[in-house]
């Protein structure tokens, strides 16, 4: 429902106080709007905040109240975000706890949601939390913690080692990478609903970014001590934050790829359920020279080691790093392998199976052009190190 102009003006004059530090005056405001418009998630969560400063007593209620508005008007994060905040005060009450789940965890016997390629990166649900039933909701909800920055505070630093995912609640982040001379680029401006950092649930290696917030901004924090705690329990959490972390990956595989961003969203649609995300130690075999090729691989992380054996030596070819692809020639021409693709470093990889391959992307002309040109262009280097 639109606010009555009425409404408007008391959270215009009270947002205006509260910029001035008039916080008694703002809270007085802020009250008056929510007899206006009872229904004001916004409002209720402002009253809270300003409680939490003013009154500490009387903030947990008020924080359990912004809970119940922001489930009834569907907002997930901010629901959960309340109910955390008023945990923290002084234990959210039970009601407010079933209400959330009742609203947003997986009916009984419904499926989890898979979490393929959508068009627009419109998500079918909130990551994690959409994907799992009610007793795990609420042990979520329960391990969860609220984080606030202010502007210019990092959230994570590139390089960094990392172990938790976030989401925005309230606010706006951009995250950045180091490009050549150590400046730093930014790379996306993420929003409210936005998550960053889900490699850190699944993975021990590095922060791959840095992220930082240019205004105030409230996160919601998954830290994977916690997850693992509530997993051991509940291992459909665990089911769950796989799938979005897997999700993750194609999306942006498909998205950025040259290779793929010009498939039909319905072929993406179909290609993302087929790819297998696996993780790999280091010293696996991945392909063998002179065996059919079973798959094609995209290395996302890590690095691999390319190997030619040739009569009384071995020849090491030039690595593979992240974003490169392998397995397509032996594939495309119907051929051996033509070399050895040992992991050097733990990896984790998107795999597709060559009937899949075959199925999509064989079938498309302009793709098979340019895995056919990659394919020319790896089998001349190899070429080449075979004369050093």
């Amino acid at each position: 429902m639109a606010d009555s102009p009425h409404a408007r003006s008391l959270k215009a004059q009270a947002a205006t106080l509260a910029a001035e530090g008039k916080l008694e005056a703002a809270l007085a405001g802020y009250q008056d709007a929510l007899r206006a418009e009872p229904e004001d998630a916004e409002v209720h969560q402002r009253v809270a905040e300003l409680l939490e400063w003013l009154e500490p007593p009387e903030a947990a209620h008020a924080y359990d109240d912004a809970a119940l508005a922001w489930t009834r008007a569907g907002g997930l994060l901010r629901a959960v975000a309340a109910t955390v905040l008023s945990r923290g005060l002084r234990g959210a009450r039970p009601k407010t706890v079933r209400a959330l789940a009742d609203r947003f965890a997986l009916p009984p016997g419904a499926l989890a949601p898979t979490f393929a390629w959508v068009p627009d990166g419109k998500d079918p649900g909130v990551p994690v939390l959409s994907g799992v039933g009610r007793d795990a909701f609420v042990a979520l909800v329960e391990a969860l913690e609220v984080r606030a920055f202010w502007p210019g505070q990092r959230v994570v630093e590139e390089g960094q080692p990392g172990d938790s995912m976030f989401a925005l609640v309230e606010g706006r982040a951009e995250v950045t990478r180091r490009v050549e001379g150590n400046a730093r680029q930014v790379v996306a401006t993420l929003g409210p609903g936005d998550f960053f950092g889900e490699v850190a649930l699944v993975s021990e290696g590095p922060r791959l970014a840095s992220v930082e917030v240019p205004e105030r901004s409230v996160l919601l924090e998954f830290k994977r001590s916690s997850l693992a705690r509530v997993s051991a329990a509940h291992p459909e959490v665990e089911a769950a934050v796989q799938a979005y972390y897997q999700r993750r990956l194609v999306d942006n595989l498909l998205r950025t790829s040259p290779l793929f961003t010009n498939l039909s969203p319905a072929l993406k649609q179909a290609m993302s359920r087929e790819f297998d995300l696996r993780a790999v130690p280091a010293g696996q075999v991945l392909l063998t020279q002179g065996q059919p090729g079973d798959a094609f691989y995209l290395l996302l992380r890590g690095q691999c080691q390319l190997s030619l054996e040739q009569p009384g030596r071995i020849v090491l070819l030039p690595e593979l790093r992240e974003g490169d692809v392998f397995g397509e020639i032996s594939l495309l021409l119907d051929k051996p392998v033509s070399a050895t693709v040992r992991t050097k470093t733990p990896c984790v990889v998107l795999r597709l199976e060559r009937a899949a391959f075959e199925r999509h992307v064989v079938s498309q002309p302009g793709l098979k052009g340019q895995l056919m040109r990659m394919g020319t262009e790896r089998l001349q280097q190899t070429a080449k190190a075979l004369f050093v």
